[in-house]
């Protein structure tokens, strides 16, 4: 693999066996032919992908498209009956909210309890405990057992443990979809850093304008497989097109994503000291936001420093408007 890749997958499927009749798995068992009695589920079909490091790849599809099981690959949740993955560089994934914590122990407690699965010692989580109950900024609920947390709270808690422990790779399913403004907007200020830092993120949302503005890359995933690996915008925009197309009309939304013939051009790594020259090429001045580059194709990259021209401060959290 690449130096500057972080994460290889080479036609990687993941199947599950289907029975019609729960007597047909002890039938299969035990047939003396290995006759077989079951069909096969793909919840990902032939995945080939590369993600960059310093890559923001967001991940778009319908409920069932094989996004979670996916991330359940890449961090060794589940393995790939066929094919292989690469995976360069420490992860930290919040797949679902709650994930690696447990219910019946305190917000302090898990939040040593989920640095030790990760292989953190005490000391090293005493070093991070204090910037971590700022960022979760859950009050006295740090104190009480995680089975009373709303479900913002369990994504405050979460993300602030993941983020924290100084991760090179990034995971977070639909993890920012439960929080409050104010801590999205910590989160967004939080997820800039890594990516000014080159970190790896990999950020699964039904939400396309969070793509959009978050991500330098993304991909439609349909049915298992993907078939769609371009810019934010153009992925987006196609996944709408086919989310809200009448049913009969999904097929031909597919036809004329797989006869698209053109063809991607290179990612611009995004720096603190790229900035000017990618100002230059949007032809954009510094409080302007980039909308559309001088060309019959849109860009997306996360710029950092960029400021909306109406902006409201309070205690050095920033409100684009």
């Amino acid at each position: 693999m690449n130096s500057d890749i972080a994460i290889s997958l080479k036609n990687v499927s993941k199947y599950y066996k289907l029975y019609k009749d729960p007597r047909d798995r002890l039938k299969e068992a035990l047939s003396p032919f290995s006759k077989v009695f079951h069909k096969k589920f793909y919840a990902t079909n032939n995945i080939n992908l590369e993600i960059k490091k310093g890559e923001i790849l967001g991940i778009v599809g319908k409920n069932g498209s094989g996004k979670s099981t996916l991330l359940k690959l890449i961090t060794s949740v589940l393995t790939p009956d066929e094919g292989s993955i690469q995976v360069k560089g420490k992860i930290s994934a919040l797949l679902e909210l709650g994930s690696g914590f447990n219910p019946e122990f305190t917000g302090l407690q898990n939040i040593f309890f989920y640095g030790a699965i990760l292989g953190f010692s005490k000391k090293d989580m005493n070093e991070k405990l204090a910037d971590i109950i700022t960022f979760a900024d859950i009050g006295e609920f740090i104190e009480q057992p995680l089975k009373t947390y709303s479900s913002g709270m369990k994504a405050r808690l979460g993300f602030a443990v993941a983020v924290h422990i100084d991760p090179e790779i990034l995971i977070l399913d639909e993890v920012l979809s439960v929080g409050d403004v104010l801590f999205k907007r910590k989160s967004y200020a939080k997820m800039q850093g890594f990516f000014e830092n080159g970190k790896t993120i990999i950020y699964v949302s039904h939400s396309t304008n969070e793509i959009n503005r978050l991500c330098t890359r993304a991909i439609f995933l349909l049915n298992g497989e993907i078939i769609m690996d371009d810019e934010p915008k153009i992925v987006t925009k196609y996944y709408e097109k086919y989310l809200f197309a009448k049913k009969e009309n999904q097929v031909k939304v597919i036809e004329e994503i797989k006869n698209l013939s053109y063809q991607v051009e290179p990612k611009l790594e995004v720096s603190l000291e790229k900035k000017e020259h990618l100002l230059d090429s949007f032809n954009i001045k510094n409080n302007e936001t980039p909308l559309r580059v001088n060309s019959n194709r849109q860009k997306s990259f996360f710029i950092p420093g960029l400021i909306s021209n109406n902006r409201t401060e309070y205690d050095n959290i920033f409100l684009d408007i």
